[in-house]
């Protein structure tokens, strides 16, 4: 199977898609809401929103000096746009497995899942 168009290998590991999506959610978040959002350690949240930046999918911005610096962070329209992309291939991936589910490759799998137990003597009667 092909990648469905829109699939995006930069956004795709969990902890950006994690990021991309609470972002997608609302125009501006603060550091500590999307860090303890996805329960993550500063250092984590700083290397992920800064690959995401370089890619131009967020605008990150600090605002006020000393211990009232706040960090904000947005997705950009481009974020936006690959995010968006993105969730549309995963449905065609998803939709994709559904319609071939009925098909004689699914069905071993299925006839794995119960597999019969030999009936003891006692058993037999019942």
């Amino acid at each position: 199977m092909s990648t469905p168009s829109g699939f995006d290998e930069l956004i795709h590991p969990s902890t950006r898609l994690s990021v991309v999506a609470l972002l997608a959610a609302t125009e501006w978040a603060d550091f500590p809401f999307i860090r303890d959002s996805l329960s993550l350690s500063d250092s984590a949240l700083s290397k992920q929103l800064h690959t995401l930046e370089e890619a131009g999918y967020l605008e990150i911005r600090k605002e006020g000096g000393g211990r009232k610096r706040r960090t904000k962070v947005r997705l950009t329209q481009r974020g936006r746009t690959a995010f968006e992309g993105h969730v549309a291939a995963l449905r065609a991936i998803v939709e994709g497995a559904g319609a071939t589910a009925g098909t004689p490759a699914a069905e071993p799998t299925a006839a794995r899942t119960a597999p019969e137990r030999p009936q003891h003597h006692a058993e037999a009667g019942r």
